[in-house]
């Protein structure tokens, strides 16, 4: 079981992002297009877990499968799709066993990456709602404080309506 924990922004998760990316890249090949910071910890100014979100577009999805060797000799376990259609998900713990990093890699022009690039734009340009956004994990982290599922389904209904702002979701 997994602590359910949202932190201070940390000035390290930039340069950690950096650096990760050029092993992910490395590991991946010339099917890796481009590699976004997304999620809470590419916001700077909102509390987050501390795991880090890497959004990799490859021009190949398939093709990511024939490099799961590759990420695992860089510490990912590899997850398959893990619930979202043509998504390969790998994640990461460092040598305590605290989850550190989330891989989603979709295949170029998927509408998964225009509706993950959106959001993290939305709160980047919206100050305001990233504040909510923040509160509310914050109230949520203490409310489940060891159950995931319970965090993650009290944000949905906030990140859909974001999702609707922006022009995804119904």
């Amino acid at each position: 079981m997994r602590k359910v924990e949202v932190v201070p922004h940390n000035l390290q998760w930039k340069s950690n992002f950096d650096t990760e990316s050029q092993y992910i890249t490395n590991a991946l090949g010339e099917n890796a297009i481009a590699i976004h910071h997304i999620g809470s910890t590419a916001i700077a100014t909102i509390y987050a877990k501390p795991i880090i979100d890497f959004l990799v577009e490859v021009k190949s999805i398939n093709q990511v499968d024939d490099r799961n060797l590759e990420m695992e000799s860089i510490g990912y376990e590899v997850m398959g799709e893990f619930g979202i259609k043509d998504r390969r998900f790998f994640r990461k713990d460092n040598q305590l066993g605290i989850r550190t990093h989330h891989i989603h890699i979709f295949e170029i022009n998927s509408a998964q990456i225009t509706r993950h690039l959106a959001f993290r734009d939305y709160m980047l340009a919206h100050p305001e709602a990233a504040q909510e956004y923040s509160n509310l994990k914050r109230k949520l982290a203490a409310e489940y404080p060891n159950d995931i599922a319970g965090y993650q389904a009290g944000k949905a209904e906030f990140i859909k309506e974001i999702d609707r702002a922006d022009g995804f979701g119904s």
